[in-house]
């Protein structure tokens, strides 16, 4: 956001500086707060690669060129997750909550998952459409705008779809449990 607009009013340099400042005052907040700064880094060391793209070709544009091809390559891995039956929604929701693979088993689950997966994978191939096409037509205010609508509150959506399948998955796997073990 910070490249968006002082690339809209001051131009190119100012948007570069606008978003390395950015990101180094977030990494110093984090520092500060004694909070973990892999993420600050990551996002320092991501603004840095961009910034110096643009700066390096001398167009504006060229700073949302990571992100569009990495838009690609997400929609392309989430999709090959689904193709290879092991839908990358499921397979991070249930690591990352430490649920194990028992969704695996469980048809419905891995179907619950498959359409999470798909909904992210869409919205991956959406971000990428919409940017590549304003990349190719030069619309660098409209593809810095579609960056940030197409940010977070699409991921919003995304996340929203992978908890849904991860309460329905939940409850199906409670129900086959109190099967099993004979509770109802």
């Amino acid at each position: 956001m910070a490249f968006v607009l002082a690339n809209n009013y001051r131009g190119l340099r100012a948007g570069v500086t606008a978003a390395v400042v950015v990101a180094v005052a977030i990494a110093v907040e984090r520092l500060l707060r004694k909070e973990s700064l892999q993420p600050a880094l990551g996002g320092l060391f991501g603004v840095a690669i961009a910034a110096g793209i643009s700066w390096y070709t001398g167009s504006a544009k060229d700073y949302f060129l990571i992100g569009i091809w990495a838009s690609l390559a997400g929609a392309v891995v989430f999709l090959a997750s689904v193709l290879v039956r092991r839908p990358l929604a499921g397979v991070l929701w249930n690591s990352v909550t430490g649920k194990g693979g028992a969704w695996r088993a469980d048809r419905r689950s891995r179907r619950y998952y498959d359409i999470a997966t798909l909904t992210l994978a869409a919205i991956f191939a959406a971000r990428f459409a919409v940017q590549q096409y304003l990349y190719e037509s030069d619309e660098v205010g409209s593809l810095g705008f579609a960056k940030i609508i197409m940010g977070y509150p699409l991921l919003a959506v995304g996340l929203l779809v992978v908890a849904w399948a991860a309460r329905l998955s939940d409850k199906r796997l409670k129900a086959a449990g109190a099967r099993s073990t004979g509770r109802a």
